[in-house]
């Protein structure tokens, strides 16, 4: 849900320039939070992979599969809220 909540302040940081707080307003107002949450789902894809593979280079690490789990899970409830926002 981190991943997912830095992903949208990521976006909304680089991509408008207004304040943070009257972007998330005007989202709720225009009915488009949900495809603010789509947007910052993106990262947890990088992270749900980053569990899942073992080795960059010569850096090797365990697989985490729990880790990519609690990923999955958190972007299933993303999903839920974008229902919830959209319909």
């Amino acid at each position: 849900m981190l991943a997912n909540a830095a992903g949208i302040f990521l976006y909304i940081y680089f991509f408008t320039n207004q304040a943070f707080e009257y972007v998330i307003e005007n989202a709720i107002e225009m009915g488009i939070m949900g495809s603010l949450i789509g947007l910052g789902a993106i990262l947890n894809l990088i992270l749900f992979f980053f569990f899942l593979w073992s080795g960059f280079g010569r850096y090797r690490k365990p697989v985490q599969t729990y880790e990519a789990r609690g990923v999955l899970m958190a972007t299933i409830i993303a999903a839920f809220a974008i229902l919830y926002f959209e319909f």
